[in-house]
C-alpha cells in the first residue's frame, strides 16, 4: 500500500531536523533567509564554550571578582568594628605602672661586683594651676599644639608607630599629649604593639572621662626631664633651682625642650648637644608665636636661658658617675632601651670595665698628673683635665675609662665628650689610607715608610686649590725626609701634602672604617684634616686604633657584658667583627707607631716594658695633648685638656704644672706607660706579628739638613734607594755607625740608647745628647751636640754631626 499523497501546501520534513511546530513563513514581499540545520554536535560544542566563559582560567583565575572584594571588604569592616568594640570593652584603666615609684638601676663590673646604683627617682607632683601659662604653652609647642582640640588618638601616628617597631625600622613617636600621659602613668616605655594597642583604648576611655586640663596636669607632673627628675617641678629646681611657678618663657621653653630628648639636650652634661638643643628651643618658642601665645617682639628680646650644673648623687662620686653616664649614653644611643624606658629602673647590668684595669688607670693619672697640680701657686693649672679609654682589641670591651677628677665635682665624661681637636694622633689614619688605596705621591711614586717627601715649614701644598701652607711645630724645616720620619717627628707639612695625594675623601673614608663616626664635628674633607682638625672623643680614638691593633679588622666596642631585668635578658646589638681595612696597610702603620715610641715622640711609653706603637698629638692653641698608644693586648688613649671650671670655655694649657707647654709625649704618655704596665703586668711582653707592605721594611736613608725657609719647589724628588737590612716586622732593628733612623742618631753599637734622656751612643729621648756619635760614611768621626736651638735649621734641631740631623728639643715636637 503506497502512502497517501500530502495535502496540498505541506512542505516535507528534513529528516535531519528536529521536529516542532511549523515555520511561518516570512510575509510577503521579504526576501526569506537561508535556513541552517542545527546538529547535536554544535549544540555541544556551543554549550561547552558558555560553560568555559563561567570558570575562568589561567591568571584570570587568580584576579577576584568583584563580589568577592566587596565581600572581604565588608568582613574586614565588620572584624575592624568588632575588634573595636570588644578592645573598648576589654581594656580597662588599670592603676597607675611602677614608674610612680620607680626603681634604681643596678651597676656591676664585669666580675659582678657592685659599681654603682643610681639615684631613685625624683618627683614632686604639683597642680595645674601652679604652671604658668606660658610654660604650660612652651610644653603644648614643643609636643602637641592641637591638643585642647584634637581627639584623644592620632590613629595614622599610632599606625605609623606600630608599623615602623613591627618592621624593625626604629621606634618613633607621634602620640597624642593623652597618650603619652598613658604611658607614662599607667603603663610603660616599652615599644610593642601589645603595648601601643592598650594605649589606644586607654587614651580613648580617658579622653571621655577627664578633662583636658587634668590629662595635661598629670602629663606634666609624670614626664622625665632628665638629671633624674620627673615632673615638671623637680625639673624646674633641677635645671634652675627655683620652684615651677618662677620658671620665665624662655626657661620653660628649654624644659619643654628636653622632654624630646633628655639627656641629649642637656647643654651642661653633653656640650657637643648645645647647637641641636638651641635648634629645638627655637622650634618651641617659633611655635608659641604661632599659636600667637606669645609675641613676636617678646620672642626676639629672648636668650637662651643657661642651666645650672649638674648635682649627681653621692653615690655617684669618683669615677661611678662617669661610667653610669657612659653606660647609659650607650644603651639608648644604641637603641638597646630608650632614655624613659631605662629611667624606670629596675635593671641589672652588667658592665664591660675590669676593676683591677679601672683603679690602675685611676692610680695611673693620680700619680703622674693629678698629684703635681697646684692650683693656688698656678693658675694655670686650674684647667687641667684629663681624660683615656681602654679597649681589649680582641674583643672591643672598653676594660677601663677614666672621666675626670671626679663625676660630683666635674661631672662632663672627658672620655666621651667631642669638643677637643684630635690632633696628630689622625696622622696614622691618613698612611693607613694610602697604603689601602696603594696612593701615589704627585710624581707617581708610591708610598710606603721610605717614600721622601719635602717637610719644610709653611710647604705650600701641592694639587688641591685650597691654598694651605701648614706650619710644623716650632717653625722647623726638615727638608727632604722619609713618611717614617716625618712620623716619628710629627711633621705637618708632611702629612698636608700626603692627605692630598691620597684624596681627603678617601682619608675620611678609611677613618670611619676604622670606627670614628662620620659625624663627628669638624670632620671636613680638606687637607686641614691630616692634622686632625676634627673633634673626636677619646673614646672614639681608642675604637679607631683598636681597628689598627687588630690588623684592620674592626669591631664595634661595648660597655655592656648582659643587661637584665626579673628574669628576662635584653636583647644586645650585634657586633660581628670585619675587615676594615687591609692587614698589610694596618700593619704597615703599626711598624711606623713603633718607630714613634721607639725613636720619635713617644718614647716615654718605653717605661711600660712591653712592645708599643703609638701617635702624639697637640691640638691647637694647646688646648689638648694626646697619646693615643697600644701593645698587641691592649690599646689605650690618653689626654689631657684645659677647661675654665667656672665657664666651660676651653682654655690652653700654657704654664700648666709648671711646664711653658704640654704634649702628648710628656704627661699623657707617661699615664699611658704606667698604666699600661700595671693593667699587664700578669701576662708577658708580645712582640707584634705584622704584615708590612712591600717596600716597608727596609731602614729609611739619612738625609741631609735644608734651610729653614719655606721651599719654592712644588715637587718632590725621586727617592734613593734605602740601605737593605733584615725585616724583622715590629720594632725595627736600630743601625750602626751613626745612621739616623726616624730622624734621630742612633749612634755607636757599643753605646746603645737609655729612656732617661742621656744616652752613651748619640741618643736622647728628650732632645739633649750628653755623648758623642759617629756620623761618617766610615762610622769613624765624632761630633758632640747640645741639643739647643741657634735661630738655625741646625740649631734647631739640636747640631748636625757628619751630615745627619738629630732630634729637634722635646719642645719642638708634639
Amino acid at each position: 500500500m503506497s502512502d497517501q499523497s500530502p495535502p496540498p501546501g505541506w512542505t516535507p520534513r528534513d529528516p535531519d531536523t528536529p521536529s516542532g511546530p511549523p515555520t511561518q513563513p516570512p510575509p510577503a514581499g521579504q526576501p526569506q533567509k537561508p535556513h541552517k540545520p542545527t546538529s547535536d554536535r554544535q549544540a555541544r560544542r556551543a554549550a561547552k564554550k558558555a560553560e568555559r566563559k563561567r570558570k575562568r582560567t589561567g591568571w584570570r583565575r587568580l584576579v577576584p571578582t568583584w563580589r568577592m572584594v566587596l565581600g572581604a571588604l565588608l568582613l574586614l569592616a565588620l572584624l575592624i568594628v568588632g575588634a573595636f568594640v570588644a578592645g573598648y570593652l576589654l581594656v580597662h584603666i588599670p592603676p597607675a605602672n611602677a614608674a610612680a615609684t620607680a626603681q634604681s638601676n643596678l651597676y656591676l663590673y664585669a666580675d659582678g661586683s657592685q659599681l654603682a646604683r643610681d639615684g631613685e627617682v625624683n618627683r614632686v607632683n604639683v597642680p595645674l594651676s601652679q604652671i604658668p601659662r606660658t610654660v604650660q604653652e612652651a610644653v603644648l609647642a614643643a609636643e602637641d599644639r592641637d591638643f585642647y582640640s584634637e581627639r584623644a588618638v592620632d590613629p595614622k601616628a599610632m599606625v605609623r608607630a606600630a608599623w615602623n617597631t613591627a618592621t624593625g625600622k626604629g621606634t618613633q613617636s607621634g602620640s597624642t599629649i593623652t597618650q603619652q600621659y598613658v604611658k607614662n602613668y599607667y603603663l610603660g616605655q616599652e615599644q610593642t604593639i601589645k603595648r601601643k594597642v592598650k594605649e589606644f583604648f586607654i587614651a580613648i576611655k580617658l579622653g571621655r572621662e577627664k578633662s583636658k586640663d587634668y590629662i595635661l596636669e598629670g602629663y606634666l607632673n609624670t614626664s622625665y626631664f632628665g638629671r633624674n627628675a620627673y615632673g615638671i617641678q623637680a625639673a624646674a629646681q633641677a635645671y634652675y633651682g627655683k620652684d615651677v611657678d618662677k620658671l620665665n618663657p624662655a626657661e620653660g621653653a628649654y624644659l619643654a625642650t628636653l622632654l624630646n630628648s633628655p639627656s641629649a639636650f642637656d647643654v651642661v652634661a653633653h656640650p657637643q648637644s648645645r647647637d641641636r638643643a638651641l635648634a629645638r628651643w627655637n622650634y618651641v618658642l617659633d611655635g608659641m608665636v604661632k599659636k600667637q601665645w606669645l609675641p613676636a617682639a617678646e620672642r626676639a628680646a629672648i636668650r637662651f636661658p643657661e642651666p645650672g650644673k649638674v648635682r649627681p648623687a653621692a653615690g655617684l662620686s669618683g669615677q661611678r658617675g662617669y661610667l653610669v653616664e657612659a653606660v647609659k649614653d650607650y644603651i639608648v644611643e644604641h637603641k638597646i632601651l630608650d632614655e624613659k624606658t631605662l629611667a624606670e629602673g629596675g635593671y641589672r647590668i652588667t658592665t664591660t670595665i675590669d676593676k683591677r684595669r679601672q683603679n690602675a688607670f685611676v692610680d695611673a693619672v693620680d700619680e703622674k698628673m693629678v698629684s703635681q697640680l697646684d692650683p693656688e701657686k698656678r693658675k694655670a693649672d686650674r684647667v687641667v683635665r684629663a681624660g683615656g679609654v681602654s679597649i681589649d682589641p680582641a674583643t672591643g670591651k672598653v676594660v677601663a675609662m677614666y672621666g675626670g677628677i671626679d663625676y660630683t665635682k666635674q661631672y662632663v665624661n672627658n672620655a666621651t665628650r667631642h669638643d677637643y681637636q684630635v690632633a696628630s694622633t689622625f696622622k696614622p689614619f691618613v698612611f693607613a689610607a694610602a697604603v689601602e688605596n696603594d696612593s701615589r705621591t704627585q710624581d707617581g711614586r708610591l708610598i710606603t715608610p721610605n717614600t721622601i717627601y719635602n717637610g719644610d715649614n709653611k710647604r705650600r701644598v701641592v694639587g688641591t686649590r685650597t691654598p694651605y701652607a701648614p706650619e710644623n711645630e716650632g717653625q722647623i724645616s726638615y727638608g727632604n725626609i722619609t713618611v717614617n720620619t716625618a712620623t716619628d717627628l710629627s711633621v705637618n707639612a708632611v702629612f698636608a701634602q700626603m692627605v692630598v695625594d691620597v684624596g681627603t675623601a678617601k682619608v675620611k673614608q678609611t677613618a670611619i672604617g676604622l670606627g670614628i663616626p662620620a659625624d663627628t664635628p669638624n670632620f671636613d674633607a680638606g687637607p686641614a684634616m691630616a692634622l686632625g682638625t676634627m673633634q673626636a672623643s677619646v673614646l672614639d680614638m681608642t675604637q679607631a686604633y683598636a681597628t689598627l691593633a687588630d690588623h684592620g679588622r674592626y669591631t664595634p666596642y661595648t660597655l655592656i657584658e648582659k643587661i637584665e631585668k626579673a628574669d628576662d635578658d635584653v636583647h644586645l646589638p650585634d657586633r660581628t667583627p670585619k675587615q676594615a681595612i687591609s692587614r698589610e696597610a694596618a700593619d704597615t702603620t703599626t711598624s711606623m707607631l713603633v718607630s714613634v715610641v721607639d725613636n720619635g715622640t713617644g718614647t716615654a711609653a718605653l717605661a711600660a716594658g712591653h712592645p708599643a706603637a703609638g701617635k702624639t698629638g697637640t691640638g691647637e692653641l694647646d688646648r689638648s695633648a694626646w697619646f693615643a698608644a697600644y701593645t698587641p693586648d691592649l690599646v689605650t688613649v690618653v689626654s689631657m685638656m684645659g677647661q675654665d671650671p667656672d665657664t666651660g670655655t676651653l682654655e690652653s694649657l700654657y704654664g700648666a704644672l709648671g711646664e711653658a707647654r704640654i704634649g702628648g709625649g710628656g704627661y699623657p704618655a707617661r699615664i699611658w706607660a704606667q698604666y699600661t704596665k700595671t693593667a699587664l703586668e700578669n701576662s708577658d711582653p708580645l712582640d707584634f706579628d705584622l704584615d708590612l707592605q712591600p717596600g716597608a721594611a727596609p731602614s729609611p736613608p739619612p738625609f741631609v739638613p735644608s734651610s729653614p725657609e719655606p721651599s719654592e719647589d712644588e715637587s718632590t724628588p725621586e727617592s734613593p734607594a734605602p740601605p737593605s737590612r733584615p725585616n724583622l716586622p715590629g720594632r725595627p732593628t736600630p743601625p750602626t755607625g751613626g745612621q739616623d733612623q726616624g730622624g734621630q742618631t742612633q749612634g755607636q753599637t757599643t753605646g746603645g740608647r737609655t729612656t732617661e734622656g742621656d744616652t752613651t751612643g748619640g741618643r736622647t729621648d728628650e732632645g739633649t745628647s750628653t755623648g758623642t756619635s759617629t756620623g761618617t760614611s766610615t762610622g769613624t768621626s765624632t761630633g758632640t751636640t747640645a741639643g739647643t736651638t741657634s735661630g738655625s735649621t741646625a740649631g734647631a734641631l739640636g747640631g748636625v754631626t757628619g751630615g745627619l740631623r738629630r732630634r729637634p728639643p722635646s719642645e719642638y715636637l708634639e
